[in-house]
């Protein structure tokens, strides 16, 4: 068995910066960090467009209250306001240090950390490195991790949350390199595994982004917290889905439908390009609809619209966003200085997740909390986001609440001692499972059990939803689940068996979407990202209000909690 006094799974920013807190707290503490990547190919890595901050570098007119405001209003009321005060009041302080970490921010011409407009924000708050901030700001992170002797696992894949009596003790992991089976023992442990994207067929999501920490925390009877709230980023490079940053539009690019219009003016006449992104998306989406998308050939009534930065010139477009050039030109053969970029929607963030409090430890339900088990980053729902995240919100959570996380453990851990563990069991029965599946004389391929169950949550709960459209969604996954006994791996061997871990991640995909489509259809209201055809309109008297999902084979129990409102009653959004 090995021992750690901290072990946080997930390598990305919130991961890595709760680490690096702890660390710098309290020295002494025996720190690991688990990542099935190596925590630099973490998905925080591919975060383009900034980190949200009331720097006032470029706005003197900005307030940490305006901040705040723009956050719940973009989160149509759902976020929890005493969290989104935390988040923007310490905003600053986290940029600042991120700053001295050596994070090579981009500069005015004065030298001050330079910041860009960004959809839903009010003022121009958003910092940024060109448009590579999360590449920039991960690297500084891990650089500091090793400085201060963290163990880092690289490329294992944790199996199970050990959950006993109430209490977080550790996890089962498996390297991947060859099969290998560790229990790790913790006074605490810490869930930083970002998001799902992959539960859809078209998203801006790295491949390892399945759910895995979301989907360990239902089956051990925990809930997950507001999982129908899934964001389509507007700007998604067709048709292979790779995100086009929000900083190209931040940057003064325009959205064209098959006419040439810029026909945002007909839904966020205010903010145009740069209303918040759920509007974005089913404005496009609309567009579309009408049969005023664009095809490959440019002729009309296609399934993209075009993004057009040909009026920003060659020198800002290299300057400001030379990534997004980079991907156009490298994945479609598109050379945004001359021709427009098709897009379309693609699935982004999820602002749900496993619910903890403003010290990131997890909730077992609207009043209870699970000793030694904390939270952090996309994989918790904190909600700060609510409804609806605003773009650059959410490098900002990652490294305000990671921080915030780590400094609640590094004191958490200071006055206990390693938890009573039995390893045995918990090896014995992942051995057998991992040889099952090993072993299992099915028929059907993985990868088309997951291309279908993707085609399935993207048809039946997608940008636009409605009842009849959702129950069919949940008979035809029901369907799908009932196959995954019949799945066959030809890799029968332990070294770098690949196929193993995507049967277990098919595994939590499955159950993430299943919770998804069960917790949107019983939100009868349309609010942010949810956005239902058959109730169209925002419902506070039944639905201000946080949805909590306890996952079971059997099915899906869902309870309800409510929305901190502190400073700002909800009103109607508009742009």
């Amino acid at each position: 068995m090995i021992d750690h006094d901290v072990l946080i799974v997930g390598g990305g920013l919130a991961g890595s910066r709760a680490a690096l807190e702890i660390v710098r707290q309290a020295p002494q503490l025996r720190v690991g960090l688990v990542a099935k990547t190596h925590p630099i190919r973490s998905h925080s890595v591919a975060a383009q467009g900034g980190i949200a901050a009331v720097l006032q570098n470029a706005d003197p007119a900005d307030t940490w209250e305006a901040h705040a405001f723009d956050t719940v209003k973009g989160s149509d009321y759902l976020a929890d306001q005493d969290a989104v005060e935390i988040l923007t009041r310490e905003a600053p302080s986290v940029v600042y240090d991120l700053e001295h970490m050596g994070v090579l921010f981009s500069r005015t011409s004065d030298g001050r950390i330079a910041q860009r407009a960004f959809g839903g924000h009010s003022h121009n708050r958003t910092c940024y490195a060109a448009d590579k901030t999360g590449h920039a700001i991960l690297h500084e992170l891990v650089c500091n991790l090793l400085a201060k002797g963290v163990t880092i696992y690289d490329e294992w894949y944790v199996l199970r949350l050990i959950l006993e009596d109430g209490q977080a003790k550790g996890v089962v992991m498996y390297r991947i390199l060859d099969g290998a089976l560790a229990v790790v023992r913790a006074k605490a442990v810490m869930f930083a595994t970002g998001g799902y994207g992959r539960v859809y067929n078209t998203t801006s999501n790295d491949y390892a982004s399945t759910g895995d920490g979301l989907a360990m925390t239902a089956i051990a009877g925990l809930p997950l917290e507001d999982m129908e709230f899934v964001q389509f980023h507007p700007t998604g490079l067709y048709p292979v889905g790779v995100l086009i940053s929000e900083a190209v539009r931040g940057e003064g690019a325009y959205l064209i439908n098959s006419d040439g219009r810029r026909f945002m003016a007909d839904y966020a006449p205010s903010r145009m390009e740069l209303a918040p992104r759920d509007i974005t998306s089913r404005a496009i989406t609309r567009e579309i609809r009408a049969g005023r998308g664009i095809h490959l050939d440019g002729s009309t009534g296609g399934p993209f619209v075009y993004l057009d930065l040909r009026h920003m010139g060659k020198e800002k477009i290299m300057n400001r966003v030379p990534f997004c050039w980079e991907e156009a030109h490298r994945l479609v053969g598109v050379d945004a200085v001359q021709e427009p970029m098709p897009v379309r929607p693609t699935v982004h963030y999820s602002m749900g997740g496993i619910p903890v409090n403003t010290d990131g430890q997890v909730r077992r339900s609207g009043d209870e909390l699970v000793d030694g088990f904390f939270a952090a980053g996309e994989a918790s729902c904190v909600s700060v986001h609510g409804a609806n995240r605003l773009g650059s919100n959410s490098l900002l959570e990652c490294v305000v609440y990671g921080r915030r996380t780590g400094a609640a453990i590094a004191q958490y851990v200071q006055s206990r001692k390693l938890p009573d563990l039995d390893e045995q069991p918990y090896l014995t029965e992942t051995r057998h499972q991992l040889q099952a599946l090993l072993e299992q004389a099915g028929t059907y391929r993985i990868a088309q059990i997951r291309q279908r169950y993707q085609d399935i949550m993207t048809e039946y709960c997608g940008v636009f939803r409605s009842e009849e459209v959702m129950r069919e969604g949940i008979t035809k996954l029901k369907e799908l689940q009932a196959l995954y006994d019949q799945i066959q791996l030809d890799d029968r061997g332990s070294d770098w068996n690949t196929e193993i871990i995507e049967a277990l991640e098919l595994r939590s995909l499955m159950i993430v979407g299943e919770v998804i489509l069960t917790a949107a259809l019983n939100r009868k209201e349309s609010r942010g990202s949810h956005s239902r055809e058959d109730y169209p309109d925002r419902d506070d008297t039944n639905f201000l209000q946080h949805t909590l999902a306890y996952y079971s084979p059997a099915g899906i129990d869902l309870a309800y909690m409510p929305v901190n409102i502190s400073l700002f009653q909800p009103q109607e959004r508009k742009y």
